[in-house]
């Protein structure tokens, strides 16, 4: 079993490698998969003990298991919490980091600009077990200010968001969750661990969905939640026993494999995407330039909270977001165009990915809230992957001619 005195000091790119690793007496190289569902013990009394938590051990997959702790140990790790739980999926995660700590009459704000999936558990979900929600602008920091009041248990944000790159001051946000003892509650997904660390910055739940960068090459679902050893312990462990979203363990050993890659994979995926916003800029087949740039990337200058994102993230991240020119119709000419990209609803892939989101991941919203939140019938949510950048910029751009 690793040291943790040492792997605590241990820089990321090693900690990515050699984080929580448990080694069984085989002394194998690569970490194991325990596929089991159950535990055996050497006596009835040490089974009594096992679950009366009076001795170490494993009782059941679904409450934990040996290699997807060497997950949550790795990640743990590397965003530097004191504790993580996996789950079976990203919304598993964010579901789970809202429930476990809610009752009703409990109050939660969140951003208005968040995943599809994220809107329904904030605004359709919560609101059926008697917890009140206010969605709000969350690039106003007044109205962070108006919507957080002494009931507020929980405040959820995405920064950047999905799918349109609005970037949140998480320290102001968290400044005044805390006056009111409200936790805050971010979703870390398109900054990735390696660009972003929101607990250092205020936060004090991160959760992410490890399909995207954390696997990184389309293999498999997964999520994880990071906070405080007494909110895991104590709130999310067990609503996480009783309910079940239980992380498979080939799938965290997938996850294990994907992270001794992730800081290499990630780099390379921001050069790819800074490179490709610099060179699409202002191309004459992208929509003319309204109150925000026709294409979005918080490491561009001209991303309206560029200076923010930079303070808070160490690169521009992997996404971006853009609009050709022609309306739907056009966005869907340069999709169809694309013979290199694939037209994909995932992201933080080896392989660029790109989507139209009014139409997929935030088709559910009405037209007029899309209009809200600035996804209109003609963006495209580009996902920067680690194919060479001169190939992707001559993809896209002759599928920007044909869409014109």
């Amino acid at each position: 079993m690793s040291d943790s005195k040492k792997t605590s000091t241990w820089r990321p790119a090693t900690q990515l490698v050699r984080g929580g690793t448990m080694r069984s007496g085989f002394g194998e190289t690569s970490e194991a998969i325990f596929m089991t569902s159950g535990f055996c013990y050497d006596s009835a009394e040490a089974a009594e003990a096992r679950f009366k938590n009076e001795q170490p051990g494993f009782v059941y997959s679904r409450f934990g298991n040996p290699t997807v702790e060497m997950f949550e140990r790795r990640m743990a790790l590397l965003e530097g919490a004191e504790a993580a739980r996996a789950t079976a999926s990203g919304m598993a995660a964010v579901n789970a980091a809202l429930m476990c700590q809610l009752k009703a009459g409990d109050e939660v704000v969140s951003a208005r600009a968040v995943f599809g999936s994220c809107r329904y558990i904030v605004e359709e979900l919560l609101p059926r077990f008697g917890i009140r929600t206010h969605l709000i602008d969350g690039t106003d920091l007044s109205a962070w200010e108006q919507a957080i009041n002494a009931r507020t248990r929980a405040v959820f944000l995405e920064t950047p968001s999905n799918p349109t790159l609005e970037v949140i001051d998480l320290p102001a946000v968290a400044e005044l969750a805390h006056k009111v003892g409200a936790r805050v509650v971010v979703d870390n997904v398109f900054a990735t661990p390696m660009l972003q660390k929101p607990l250092q910055l205020g936060a004090d739940i991160v959760v992410y969905s490890a399909t995207k960068h954390i696997d990184g090459q389309g293999r498999c679902l997964g999520g994880v939640v990071l906070g405080s050893q007494d909110f895991v312990t104590n709130e999310l462990t067990p609503y996480l026993r009783h309910t079940g979203p239980a992380l498979s363990p080939f799938n965290a050993w997938v996850m294990l494999k994907g992270l001794e890659t992730l800081e290499l994979r990630v780099s390379r995926q921001v050069e790819n995407a800074s490179r490709l916003a610099d060179a699409l800029a202002g191309h004459p087949g992208l929509a003319a330039p309204t109150n925000v740039p026709a294409l979005l990337y918080p490491g561009r200058a001209d991303h309206p909270q560029h200076a923010l994102a930079m303070h808070q993230m160490s690169a521009g991240g992997n996404m971006l977001a853009l609009r050709p020119k022609g309306g739907k119709a056009g966005a869907f000419r340069m999709l169809n165009a694309l013979e290199l990209v694939d037209i994909s609803n995932n992201l933080g892939d080896s392989k660029s990915l790109i989507t139209h989101p009014a139409t997929t991941t935030h088709q559910r919203l009405s037209p007029e809230e899309r209009a809200r939140l600035g996804i209109g019938e003609d963006l495209l949510r580009l996902s920067v992957g680690l194919e060479d950048w001169r190939d992707l910029l001559d993809d896209l751009r002759q599928a920007l001619e044909k869409a014109a």
